[in-house]
């Protein structure tokens, strides 16, 4: 299991029993996607968000999330078209140390893109979480991804208006929000061209059944807006790639 040898990985089979495997062989064959957490989220007394689920807009499932600050990403990643499947905690990585100690980490996030690649992140509150452990274990991460063609990266916390803003659209994400037959048709065209959010709503019908249909397309991108501003009723709202910038950059 050292580093120069290759890596290995721990996770749970269908049943619940751990399984060891060589990691190159388990990224090409194995859902990650699809497996519990192999270790549970801690739960930390006097923290003020701790252990929960995130449903996921892009599954129609639940996903594990252990801190606010991985479920922002999970947010982030959910909103992404090329993300096709999301979990807490799937594999452990175990390597051996130049000394002989065998190390091991699980990363908190694993992302399945589009094009079959996947992600596993951490989600850091700052920088220095985790210390010096956690950096090596990331240099030794990063490593396993690249030696497969996936990617490994430590997501840190979006800045507090588009975060606000994703978590706004996030209680919309949910197909019930798309409303009745028609009305997304008619949302879309309501803003064909810019403008303000209150104006191309009550352009599309009553804005209280509209708003509801506008943000779940603006979580879901069939609409945009900045949101690096915050959200009011005169945002500009237009098409999809009108040239207002939609994303927020937790993938950075």
């Amino acid at each position: 299991m050292d580093r120069g040898s290759g890596f290995e990985a721990v996770f749970l089979d269908p049943v619940g029993q751990a399984v060891q495997q060589r990691w190159a062989d388990a990224a090409m064959t194995v859902a990650f996607e699809e497996l519990p957490p192999v270790s549970s989220f801690l739960v930390i007394p006097g923290r003020r968000w701790g252990p929960g689920l995130w449903w996921s807009a892009t599954t129609g499932r639940h996903v594990a999330a252990g801190s606010n600050a991985m479920r922002t990403q999970l947010m982030v990643l959910d909103r992404d078209p090329e993300v096709t499947g999301l979990a807490g905690r799937p594999v452990r990585l175990l390597w051996r140390e130049e000394r002989g100690r065998v190390r091991s980490w699980v990363p908190q996030l694993f992302a399945r893109y589009r094009d079959g690649t996947g992600l596993l992140a951490d989600c850091p509150s700052h920088p220095e979480a985790g210390g010096d452990r956690a950096l090596k274990a990331a240099e030794a991460v990063s490593e396993a991804c690249e030696e497969i063609g996936w990617a490994y990266r430590r997501l840190f916390p979006l800045d507090d208006v588009p975060a606000a803003n994703l978590k706004w659209l996030a209680g919309y994400r949910h197909p019930r929000n798309a409303s009745r037959p028609g009305l997304m048709p008619a949302v879309v065209e309501a803003f064909a061209r810019p403008r303000p959010l209150i104006e191309g709503a009550g352009a599309a019908g009553d804005p209280i059944e509209v708003l509801p249909a506008v943000f779940h397309a603006l979580w879901h991108e069939y609409l945009e807006t900045d949101l690096e501003r915050p959200l009011h009723e005169r945002v500009l709202v237009g098409p999809r790639s009108w040239g207002g910038p939609s994303r927020t950059g937790g993938l950075g």
